[in-house]
């Protein structure tokens, strides 16, 4: 676990210039399948001051696109993040999330909730060592609780909700 970058990585807000970077990076990122249809524009024209990328001589390693909820106004949420996979397991991915945590700590939020495909086994294992936990579905795959048809039909999707509190 990392607690601060290491001098040859930089953090910043995104831009909306990033999607296209984003977008190319998808496919190779999760193993072949095509998410780019989850991540549209508007939540970099729109999400900006909550959503970060990760570089190393302007190359993209990481980024994580949150925002806070308009709706529910005690929680963050984390709609996409994605970590090189030559930079896993070193905290990138932790350093992001605790980044928007803290975040969401000074906005008055609570909660963070976020979502993954049950086949995304080291998403579903990062969350939990994250300390979030699996909420309640509708359905039961590999057995995990999963809310089916969620985005779409024939969608499944594992729902995390974790509490920050001030130590």
């Amino acid at each position: 676990m990392i607690s601060k970058l290491p001098s040859n990585l930089s953090i910043r807000n995104t831009k909306p210039s990033d999607h296209g970077r984003i977008m190319r990076v998808m496919k190779d990122w999760w193993d072949g399948r095509d998410l780019t249809w989850m991540l549209p524009k508007l939540f970099l024209n729109h999400f900006n001051n909550t959503s970060y990328v990760i570089e190393k001589n302007d190359d993209l390693m990481a980024f994580l696109i949150g925002f806070l909820s308009q709706s529910n106004t005690n929680e963050g949420y984390i709609h996409f993040a994605g970590v090189h996979p030559d930079y896993r397991g070193i905290g990138i991915g932790r350093y992001l999330y605790e980044n928007f945590f803290t975040v969401c700590k000074k906005n008055k939020r609570d909660t963070i909730k976020s979502c993954t495909s049950p086949i995304n086994k080291g998403s579903i294992k990062f969350h939990k060592k994250m300390g979030f936990g699996i909420e309640q579905g509708n359905a039961e795959i590999d057995g995990i609780s999963v809310t089916l048809d969620y985005n779409k039909p024939n969608d499944a999707k594992v729902l995390f909700k974790k509490k920050i509190i001030d130590t």
